[in-house]
């Protein structure tokens, strides 16, 4: 079985889809890959100057792994989840000696790479290589939640069920399928959005079981995440203290950019656990060499 609606999926698509650099004809398969990393939890405009400087300096695998990985948490600057950086250097460097600088081409050998992920793994392998895989994002889930559940909202993560709905909706073909998977993430990105979603102009209207049951309200809705004062907040402006310097940097400037000691100190042990900051003999710390 395939969708019955996936001609007018495509056809949407073909009219509004966005020109993104990922999409263009010939990409590099590490820059796809670069390209969805970046987008976990992240909006398009401001991963688009990120991954355009993030490409020039590192066009392949082979040309990251030959740099520190404290230089790609500098590159990565502002994005947020900074560790994705460090994620990205150790897949670079297990590409470049395993694979001789070039992506692997399953899902299987995608999902093995530090940091990739169910849904990382399927795009990469569907939107690359062309494998018929289904790739659940956030919109994809939220576009089929409601077109085929009648619900405003998918769970918190993906289920067995949404899956096996997924995998029954691709089209037979895998270009065809492959293009089907991107349109229907563009479609609940621009169209069928979480918060003010635009049926009037959605190509499937005539299908969708949540319009037609009156676009009922999930029992719970998802609630915003919180960013001032946490935790979060507090990395960030330590991290932004070692990514503008290019000399090691003490503890007086750290103290300087959060007033409280209890939490910084927290923030501080998190970023060394996590491998973004290392604690050098003197006293100092440095982004990881």
């Amino acid at each position: 079985m395939s969708s019955p609606y996936a001609d007018r999926v495509l056809g949407w698509y073909a009219q509004h889809a966005r020109d993104l650099p990922w999409r263009a004809p010939g990409v590099s398969p590490w820059a796809v890959l670069v390209s969805e990393i970046m987008l976990q939890q992240t909006p398009v405009s401001r991963v688009l100057p990120a991954y355009q400087a993030w490409l020039a300096r590192w066009p392949t695998p082979a040309a990251l792994a030959a740099d520190a990985p404290g230089e790609a948490v500098r590159q990565w600057g502002r994005l947020g989840y900074p560790r994705r950086a460090l994620r990205l250097h150790e897949t670079a460097t297990i590409v470049t000696k395993k694979y001789a600088g070039e992506l692997p081409t399953t899902r299987e050998q995608l999902l093995a790479l530090p940091g990739i992920g169910a849904y990382t793994a399927a795009a990469v392998a569907v939107f690359v290589f062309g494998g018929r895989h289904a790739v659940l994002d956030t919109n994809v889930r939220r576009v089929l939640a409601r077109v085929e559940t009648g619900r405003e909202f998918p769970g918190a993560q993906p289920s067995a069920a949404e899956y096996r709905l997924a995998e029954s909706l691709l089209p037979q073909d895998e270009a065809v399928a492959a293009r089907w998977s991107v349109a229907v993430m563009e479609l609940g990105a621009l169209t069928c959005t979480a918060a003010a979603p635009r049926c009037e102009e959605c190509p499937v209207t005539a299908a969708c079981a949540w319009l037609a049951a009156g676009r009922p309200a999930a029992p719970v809705r998802p609630a915003a995440q919180s960013y001032e004062g946490t935790d979060r907040q507090c990395r960030g402006r330590l991290l932004a203290v070692l990514r503008d310097s290019r000399e090691p940097v003490t503890q007086a400037r750290l103290d300087a950019v959060w007033p409280d000691a209890v939490q910084r100190a927290r923030a501080l042990d998190g970023l060394v656990a996590d491998g973004l900051v290392d604690p050098l003999p003197d006293g100092r710390f440095a982004l990881p060499a």
